[in-house]
Parts: structure tokens; C-alpha cells; sequence
């Protein structure tokens, strides 16, 4: 029964197929914004497999091993990190006390990733990409630990399921954690590196960003650690400020396709309506104001849950 859960639901084949879903959906409401059609459903699915029929080309002056293992630990963090956050109930696969903060350091790794692979390349675009990807790291990590730590302080519990608990015993105090959400989506742009915040890749100035270098079944792999980002990140956050799960597994399941599409329209539009940022522009936004918004959210959540 485990290893069927890893293997399906909610392992590997669920976040796989859900990836392409997202990604879709994520590209047609961009498309229709800019009053295009957008891509058919399949399109996703075909740029995969596109690019598992094309030749992997790896640099000569390059570690061939770490060149080819960086997209899989990549992608194996995210998965990892997906099994610990719960979709259908207030529990996930491998619940635990402090899973969240086990989930917030997985989901630092792919970027990590995505720098080292940007650094070993040794390529001018790929090693400016990198560069750039672990700056937005600096930039966005805190507020976003921060807007995901406040709600967890005000419930009093480092635990997916603690959080749930106390907020369905609460459900006004959701409320209270309206800033921390904003702040959480603002940073998610950045985590996931769409505009405003794609200046690691920024197509019309550096190519692929730390991703140039990379080609064939390998980029195939770091785009599907993309698309499984944008799951686990949406999943992560409805998990954190939508904590509501029903006692029937189709209703829950289908109220988690719901909060999940739903935080993906959000971050679409975000998308659509912004212009990209340089990178400096990014960490000056971010630590100015998303850090100070999200202190005053902490400080906020620990004098209520004192009042309390």
C-alpha cells in the first residue's frame, strides 16, 4: 500500500500528470490574458516529449556525473518534499511533527540545484543564470519562510496537521493571515522564477539562464522539476492558508484540485499583469518591503495568540 502511494497517489504518477495539468492551465489563462488563444491541451505533454528524443550534449570541460545528477536530485527534492504536505486530509503520506519545516528546506534544494547547475557549465549565459538564481534566493527565501512561519505561530504547531487542527477550530482567525498570504504569492513568483521575477532566465537576455548549457533528456527533466514546483508550491500554500479538508476522499480530493487551480489563476494573473524586474530591483522589493510586511505579520499572529 506504501510503496503503491509513492508510486501513484500522492507519489510520482499524480504529481507528474498533475504538472502537465497546471502547466497548461498556468499557459492558456497567461494566453487569454494577452488576447491570444494559448496552446492545446496536449501541448505540455508534447514539449517533454519532444525533448526526451533529442540528443544530450554534454560540455567537455565539464563533470559528466554531477551534469547528469543535478536535474535528478532537482526533481527528487520536489517529490520528496510533496509526499510531506498533505493534499486530502489534515495528514500526509509521512506525517510527522516540524514537517513543515522539513518541506521549506526540500524546496530550497532544485534551486540550489539549478545554481550548481549553472556554475558547473562554465558557460557565460548559464553561469550568469546561476549567479542570478541564487541571488533571487537571498532575496525571496526570508519573506517567504516568514509569510508560511505566521500562520504556524499563531496555531502554535510546526505540523501540516496542527495547523489544519487549529484553524477548523478557528476558522476566523484565516483572517488574520491575509497579509502573509499576499506576501507568500509574491515570493512564490519568485521561488518559481516567473515574471516579474524571471531574471535567472530572462529568454531575450540570457537564452536558458543556468539552464543554456543543458539539452535533451536532462532540460526535459529540469522543465518537469519547473512544473512540479509550481504543484508543490500551490499545493504547499493551500496546505498552509486553506487548511479545510472533508471527510469524504472525493470531496476532499476535488476541494484540493480547487485550492490548487485556484492559487495557480492568482499567480497566472500576477504574471500577466507584470513586467519583468531586474534582478537588483527584486532583492531591493523583497527585503524593503515583503521582510518588513512580513515581521509586522509575525509580530501580529504572537501578540494575538497571546491575547488568546
Amino acid at each position: 500500500m506504501e510503496f503503491f502511494q509513492m508510486l501513484v497517489f500522492p507519489g510520482l504518477i499524480f504529481l507528474s500528470v498533475y504538472s502537465f495539468a497546471l502547466e497548461y492551465f498556468d499557459r492558456i489563462v497567461y494566453a487569454r490574458l494577452q488576447n491570444r488563444q494559448g496552446p492545446p491541451w496536449y501541448q505540455p505533454i508534447a514539449d517533454f516529449f519532444k525533448l526526451l528524443g533529442k540528443e544530450v550534449i554534454v560540455p567537455a570541460s565539464v563533470s559528466k556525473l554531477w551534469f547528469k545528477l543535478l536535474p535528478v536530485f532537482a526533481y527528487a527534492a520536489n517529490l520528496a518534499a510533496f509526499l510531506y504536505i498533505p493534499l486530502t486530509s489534515a495528514n500526509s503520506l509521512y506525517p510527522f511533527s516540524g514537517d513543515l519545516i522539513v518541506v521549506l528546506y526540500l524546496l530550497t534544494i532544485p534551486t540550489l540545484c539549478f545554481f550548481l547547475a549553472g556554475y558547473i557549465s562554465e558557460g557565460v549565459y548559464s553561469g550568469l543564470g546561476a549567479v542570478r538564481a541564487l541571488t533571487q534566493l537571498f532575496a525571496y527565501e526570508v519573506p517567504l519562510f516568514m509569510a508560511l512561519l505566521a500562520p504556524a505561530i499563531l496555531a502554535d504547531s510546526w505540523s501540516f496537521a496542527g495547523i489544519s487542527a487549529y484553524y477548523s477550530a478557528h476558522p476566523i482567525m484565516m483572517l488574520v493571515n491575509i497579509p502573509a498570504f499576499i506576501i507568500a504569492i509574491i515570493a512564490a513568483q519568485g521561488k518559481l522564477e516567473r515574471t516579474p521575477f524571471d531574471a535567472p532566465e530572462a529568454e531575450t537576455e540570457i537564452v536558458a539562464g543556468a539552464f543554456t548549457e543543458y539539452s535533451g533528456k536532462l532540460l526535459a527533466l529540469f522543465r518537469f522539476t519547473v512544473d512540479a514546483e509550481l504543484v508543490v508550491v500551490a499545493s504547499l500554500l493551500a496546505a498552509v492558508f486553506l487548511p479545510f479538508y472533508a471527510s469524504n476522499f472525493i470531496i476532499s480530493f476535488i476541494l484540493y484540485l480547487l485550492k490548487t487551480v485556484f492559487i495557480v489563476f492568482i499567480l497566472a494573473v500576477f504574471k500577466g499583469l507584470m513586467a519583468r524586474l531586474r534582478i537588483e530591483q527584486i532583492v531591493a522589493f523583497c527585503w524593503k518591503w515583503l521582510i518588513g510586511i512580513g515581521l509586522l505579520q509575525i509580530v501580529l499572529n504572537v501578540i494575538i495568540k497571546g491575547a488568546f
